[in-house]
């Protein structure tokens, strides 16, 4: 499957327990090898953020591998 990070960008981002992260806003990618690393995320307002790691513009920085499936919504499989 190929995907653009612009395709993705401003798509929702819920965890497989459906609970709302936020928005995708950008990637971070290696580029040594060329591979995603994590997807930034703008947190939902409702969103208790001390659960997760954040960047220095409170964007929720969650690894790549994460990622499960595309549709009308981003879905991440978090592991706490």
């Amino acid at each position: 499957m190929r995907i653009f990070i612009t395709d993705l960008k401003g798509r929702t981002a819920t965890t497989t327990d459906g609970e709302i992260l936020g928005r995708i806003d950008n990637a971070v990618i290696n580029l040594d090898n060329g591979s995603l690393m994590h997807l930034l995320i703008e947190p939902d307002k409702n969103l208790n953020k001390k659960k997760f790691e954040v960047d220095s513009k409170g964007r929720i920085v969650v690894p790549f591998k994460s990622f499960k499936s595309v549709k009308d919504v981003v879905v991440l499989e978090l592991k706490e």
